[in-house]
């Protein structure tokens, strides 16, 4: 446990020797001072060298660079986490635009993939279903009193992967990296959680070196019940805490979203903050396109959670611009495995109904196959001005509909938003040569500039790295009891208002990576606000919202420290 002392930021603990340094919150490594040293009983387990955060910063930083692969990197930096947290973050802050994508998208992917073999320390809670009469007891830790935010994830759809099994305990880990390095939530008040019901991976099943518990998912009446005994304890335990669902399949993410959203302070950032990031990349486009929402036409491949939860908001943003809700329902196209959505299509989801066209509205299109309706017949009949893509299918976008968008639009908006880079729909440089130059491109994972009629062509990262530590610092910031979809759009719009196209039609989409915590402080502003509107925070003042935000806001340096006997 930490206890900071005084305007000095002074922390009071009564570990010694090898107990202080083998605690990732306290070690500061070679930086503890001679007084330290003395106070904390440390010589002789340290070299005589003292040095600085910064120093350390630069050793990590060559040791880094020195491995050979990313995922070597990701494992390097896990390690560090896990040794020594200041200095993770100093160093992952300090070099964000190297280093988010192997804390998370696109390295995270195969981390999870990898995880069994590369796993060394515990890391968060792994809640598995044996163990389910025990949740309230592991979950009453003295040492987890100060958790404020949990992600929590059962391993089905990591990412573009599918069932991770344990594996999938890679995503919290990494979202809450970025909690604290995009938003400055200290480590300390993060919980990453693994709700281990088993895996169908048969790859997973017959490894040696799996961790997880080897078994079948567990699903139905069993599976609820266990995330209800889950959701209870968790309430008891933390009233006020924030909960993000994170990387369940179709079938269950949006389902427990609608059960639980209100009963604790809880969002899926697959749904919500996918589709708040999407819908501010979009609002940027638009500022250099000059095509108002309105007036869009929005083609969607991938109507899972993601997808349907994209519609959603960009739906209530066309509403909101004056379009009358069934006319901007007519302006959604939604494209899954089987082709469009149609209304007479059999196994129709409850979130995927309201995006479905009516058979009879397509009645007059020219199919390139009777009875199919794909992407391109979706562009040569509903000449969409925007492509978004989360079908976690590689290719989804091929040239010939790219092409026919292109043909009929003057700047076509496309989104391939699938992760990790090796599930995007299609590549920018693929979309560049495709719409002669012409396309807005926003990606999921990163991908470098691309070279088009002799000039380096940036591409935005449309990554929910920009939305949900905003989101998480401003629900902070202001106490807000419950997370409502405005608060999501509120997000959007503000992140929208950062966007460097707004000034320069060749800029990118979005702010760079290394801005993020500005971006994070900026959205939280607006969700708090938002949160505050809807009656779900207490008001306060505009100078007391601001002093709180900041004050939420850890930064990753080494602090004094005083011996508690």
């Amino acid at each position: 446990m930490i206890r900071m002392m005084g305007v000095d930021d002074t922390i009071e603990t009564g570990r010694t020797g090898i107990e202080l340094l083998d605690d990732p919150l306290l070690n500061k490594g070679t930086a503890f001072t001679e007084e330290e040293r003395d106070a904390f009983e440390l010589h002789g387990l340290l070299p005589p060298h003292v040095g600085s955060l910064e120093q350390q910063v630069t050793r990590r930083l060559k040791a880094l660079r020195a491995c050979d692969n990313p995922l070597e990197r990701y494992a390097f930096l896990r390690d560090l986490q896990d040794i020594n947290e200041t200095l993770f973050y100093a160093l992952l802050v300090g070099h964000a635009a190297e280093l988010l994508p192997l804390v998370y998208t696109p390295t995270v992917g195969e981390g999870c993939q990898r995880f069994s073999e590369i796993w060394r320390r515990p890391r968060g809670l792994f809640l598995s279903y044996p163990n389910r009469a025990r949740i309230a007891s592991i979950l009453a830790s003295p040492r987890l009193d100060r958790v404020r935010v949990i992600v929590v994830s059962d391993g089905e759809r990591i990412l573009g992967l599918g069932d991770q099994g344990t594996g999938g305990m890679g995503i919290p880990i990494g979202k809450l990296s970025l909690y604290t390095a995009c938003a400055g939530i200290h480590p300390e008040r993060t919980l990453p959680i693994f709700l281990d019901v088993g895996t169908d991976n048969q790859e997973r099943l017959a490894d040696p070196l799996y961790v997880g518990w080897r078994s079948p998912r567990v699903r139905g009446a069993e599976y609820d019940a266990f995330v209800a005994e889950f959701v209870a304890a968790v309430h008891r335990r933390w009233p006020d805490v924030l909960l993000q669902w994170e990387d369940f399949a179709n079938h269950n993410a949006g389902r427990l979203l609608d059960i639980y959203r209100d009963r604790l302070c809880s969002f899926n950032d697959d749904i919500q903050g996918t589709a708040a990031v999407a819908a501010g990349t979009l609002l940027s486009a638009i500022a250099v396109t000059g095509v108002p929402l309105s007036e869009q036409r929005v083609a969607i491949v991938g109507a899972g959670s993601a997808g349907c939860g994209i519609a959603d908001l960009l739906l209530r943003a066309m509403i909101d611009a004056g379009v009358p809700e069934p006319a901007a329902r007519r302006r959604f196209f939604a494209v899954d495995r089987d082709g469009l959505l149609v209304d007479d299509m059999p196994g129709l989801r409850h979130a995927q109904r309201p995006f479905a066209r009516a058979r009879d509205e397509l009645a007059g299109w020219q199919l390139e196959q009777p009875g199919a309706i794909g992407l391109l017949d979706v562009a040569r009949n509903a000449r969409p001005t925007v492509l978004i893509g989360v079908s976690g299918q590689p290719g989804a976008f091929s040239e010939a509909a790219v092409r026919m968008l292109a043909s009929q639009v003057e700047r076509p908006v496309i989104f391939p938003l699938s992760n990790p880079t090796s599930r995007a729909e299609a590549t920018p440089e693929d979309l560049m040569r495709w719409t002669e130059g012409r396309a807005l491109i926003g990606t999921g994972s990163p991908f470098p500039p691309v070279l088009w009629a002799g000039r380096q062509v940036p591409i935005a990262q449309t990554n929910n790295s920009y939305i949900f530590p905003g989101v998480g610092l401003g629900v902070l910031a202001v106490g807000a009891r419950r997370v409502t979809d405005a608060m999501f759009m509120a997000a959007a719009r503000s992140l929208a208002t950062l966007s460097p196209a707004r000034s320069d039609p060749h800029a990118p989409l979005l702010p760079p990576v290394a801005e993020l915590r500005s971006v994070a402080l900026t959205v939280a502003a607006a969700v708090a606000r938002q949160a505050q509107a809807d009656g779900v925070a207490d008001p306060c003042s505009d100078e007391e919202l601001q002093r709180r935000l900041r004050a939420e806001m850890w930064a990753p340096v080494y602090r004094p420290y005083r011996r508690v006997r």
